[in-house]
């Protein structure tokens, strides 16, 4: 089995680039359900705007890791957070996560 990388992971990755990224994952998932014509930005939540259902995060979780490595856990962000948390959640919380995670998978990988 082969993992597709779009392009190395870097610790340094911008926001921005994750952001569009994430964006073009979340438009996957979305285009399932034939909804792709939502704006998706840092401020996006995924219950409220883009009613993502607990099985759609299952899928971004793959998305991700098949992207960017065992580095970005989806499940372990979301694990200690409560139902509201979750429910709450944004894409640039998303963002945010995934840039940490990238940038402390080298350092992980020294020790």
């Amino acid at each position: 089995m082969t993992t597709e990388r779009h392009e190395a992971a870097s610790p340094s990755r911008p926001e921005s680039t994750v952001l569009g990224e994430v964006t073009a994952m979340l438009q996957e998932v979305l285009g399932e359900y034939e909804f792709t014509d939502a704006e998706i930005t840092m401020s996006t939540r995924f219950h409220d705007d883009l009613e993502l259902e607990s099985i759609d995060l299952v899928t971004l979780s793959t998305a991700l890791r098949e992207h960017y490595g065992d580095a970005v856990n989806l499940a372990a962000f979301i694990a200690d957070r409560g139902l509201e948390e979750i429910i709450a959640l944004t894409v640039g919380d998303l963002v945010h996560h995934v840039v940490a995670s990238l940038s402390a998978a080298p350092a992980a990988e020294a020790v």
